[in-house]
């Protein structure tokens, strides 16, 4: 789940170069815990002009830190010609389409998010509404009704245009350089990385972080599917690609996506394990698990995250329940508008992995 990790000098406001024509610039999230999102400048795909990984969040202090990040290499705002945005969360997308309204950039976005995006535009709202039914279903009604009463900040909708350009699996050309796209639902529906093949980079927006885990399902449209299974389909999806350097969206540059991937996996076995035995012998919503269960890596208990930070803490062990069932080590049932879940019945041979 998102959760405030140790800050490093990654945070930092200025430019790093992470290889000749590949650029990270930290752009700022203030009152988040995650403190800043990266984003990515490649100066030698298109023409003379600036191809840009995520385009952060549309506010004041992320466009200076852009601009002065841009000056620093002798370029200018107008130098970005496309924007490829992972997905379409307002840390990644919002000033994406700002710079577009404003500098004629083209905006990329995968396709799995057309819903997301239309959900906002019939709402004329950005709240997660998709999580807040999971969290609804979750037997957490009074925390959804709570979040929902929240101030998130106004809706403008100047921030949430249809792109340009929707993405599926496909490589993208500019010049002589390739970026294939690879679709990694999960953390989103439409959740997609870049994968620069020839120089051995993988841009991973939220799908692997080299210090955290990414909230599994967090979504502004309507809830549906098992995110964590194809979260973690989407994890070993990233195998069957050549290893390279892991560029995320938060967090420093890291020498091997494989070995994040595998980190990952083994922690998502863990919680599926303590989830497992949170439930015990007992039928539980997904609040009663969530209760039991201790969060990020400091192990704080439950009650001590903030309305928000339990909102994905519920709906993450939504997600872990849904997978021990498609699992056979648990079942469901649905009443009363809520999934209650037991463990399933075994008859001594050994549960589907």
């Amino acid at each position: 789940m998102t959760a405030r990790f140790d800050q490093a000098p990654w945070a930092a406001a200025g430019i790093q170069t992470v290889q000749p024509g590949v650029h990270r610039v930290p752009l700022p999230l203030p009152g988040d815990g995650l403190r800043a999102v990266n984003v990515y400048l490649l100066e030698d795909l298109a023409d003379d002009g600036i191809v840009m990984i995520d385009g952060g969040w549309a506010i004041p202090e992320a466009r200076k830190v852009l601009e002065d990040a841009l000056a620093a290499i002798d370029r200018d705002p107008g130098d970005i010609s496309h924007i490829l945005v992972t997905h379409i969360h307002r840390d990644h997308y919002t000033q994406a389409v700002e710079l577009r309204r404003l500098l004629g950039s083209r905006v990329y976005l995968g396709a799995g998010e057309l819903p997301g995006l239309e959900m906002l535009d019939r709402l004329r709202s950005d709240q997660p509404v998709g999580s807040l039914r999971t969290l609804r279903a979750a037997g957490a009604g009074d925390l959804a009704d709570q979040i929902e009463a929240m101030d998130h900040g106004g809706y403008d909708p100047s921030v949430w245009e249809a792109p340009d350009r929707w993405l599926g699996a496909e490589t993208l050309r500019f010049g002589e350089r390739e970026l294939r796209v690879v679709p990694t639902p999960g953390h989103t529906k439409g959740h997609v990385v870049f994968l620069d093949e020839e120089r051995g980079l993988v841009f991973s927006g939220d799908h692997v972080l080299p210090h955290i885990t990414p909230s599994i399902g967090f979504e502004l449209a309507e809830p549906g599917g098992r995110p964590l299974a194809d979260y973690l389909d989407s994890l070993r999806l990233m195998t069957r690609y050549a290893d390279a350097r892991l560029l995320p969206a938060h967090g420093p540059v890291a020498d091997s996506t494989h070995t994040r991937v595998a980190e990952l996996l083994d922690h998502h076995d863990e919680r599926l394990a303590r989830s497992l035995a949170a439930l015990g012998e007992n039928t539980l919503d997904a609040h009663a698990v969530a209760r039991r269960l201790a969060w990020t890596r400091r192990a704080v208990p439950f009650a001590e995250l903030s309305a928000f930070n339990q909102m994905l803490a519920i709906n993450e062990t939504a997600a872990h329940l849904d997978v021990l069932v498609l699992r056979g080590r648990a079942t469901v049932a649905f009443a009363d508008g809520v999934h209650r879940y037991s463990r399933a019945a075994t008859n001594g041979s050994a549960p589907p992995s």
